[in-house]
């Protein structure tokens, strides 16, 4: 299977920690989604990743992708077998990719990143400012409510923990922390699920693509042992995408 998107993509990371911890081969063409070209976006009308080849089948939404994963290879599950905890699990990740997606991704890492570094618009701190004071705590209240005191949200460590820990690690490269002192639930469970094998993994990919050049950073993820495709759907020019960004 090929995988079109950043190693950073909090919705990628999902879709590879799901495919990591399944066991299943892949390669990574390691794009963003501005610097996507024609045959990206056909791929991916919408301009998001990411975007799974299987064969003559393309996803292109990381839930999608997830569940047609689970269908394809069933175990290890990254699902519970009990029917109201796999919808408790599915309501999480529904939650994280779209709450959790818009308070650290819009609201946090794209204005504070994305907008300066490619698009050349001042950063809206404004918009960073209200995150910080009012959405971020409130979701932040939600979840040191729900979330388990200790171990994984439906039992074993799967899809929803990861979907939820994802966008965690985004808000700690837009320098954000999760006060243990307030919500020490939250802390703990984000702490352990990003510290579990398959993240960790992941992290040192992400750590690669962030420090390295343009030009240099294919060679140095295939030198830390990544797969990538044969060819890139990477152009030059940045084009924004028909929502939002």
């Amino acid at each position: 299977m090929k995988v079109i998107g950043s190693f950073v993509s909090p919705y990628v990371r999902k879709v590879l920690a799901v495919m990591e911890l399944k066991g299943i081969d892949y390669e990574v063409d390691p794009i963003t989604p501005f610097f996507g070209n024609d045959e990206f976006e056909r791929l991916s009308p919408l301009r998001r990743i990411p975007v799974l080849i299987d064969g003559d089948l393309v996803l292109s939404d990381s839930s999608v992708i997830c569940a047609y994963l689970e269908d394809v290879q069933p175990n290890p599950a990254t699902l519970p077998a009990d029917i109201a905890a796999r919808a408790r699990a599915r309501w999480f990740e529904e939650y994280a990719d779209t709450r959790l997606g818009d308070v650290f991704i819009w609201g946090l890492f794209y204005p504070r990143f994305v907008h300066p570094m490619v698009w050349g618009e001042p950063c809206d701190q404004a918009r960073i400012d209200h995150s910080l004071a009012v959405e971020i705590p409130r979701e932040l209240d939600y979840l040191e409510r729900e979330l388990p005191s200790a171990g994984w949200i439906c039992g074993d460590y799967g899809l929803a923990d990861i979907a939820v820990a994802s966008f965690f690690r985004n808000a700690a490269y837009a320098g954000f922390t999760v006060d243990a002192a307030r919500w020490p639930t939250v802390h703990a469970f984000v702490e352990s699920a990003l510290a579990h094998p398959v993240m960790e993994k992941l992290g040192g990919y992400e750590k690669i693509q962030l420090s390295t050049t343009i030009s240099g950073r294919r060679q140095a993820l295939i030198d830390a042992g990544v797969r990538l495709t044969a060819n890139t759907m990477a152009q030059r020019t940045p084009a924004k995408g028909v929502m939002r960004l």
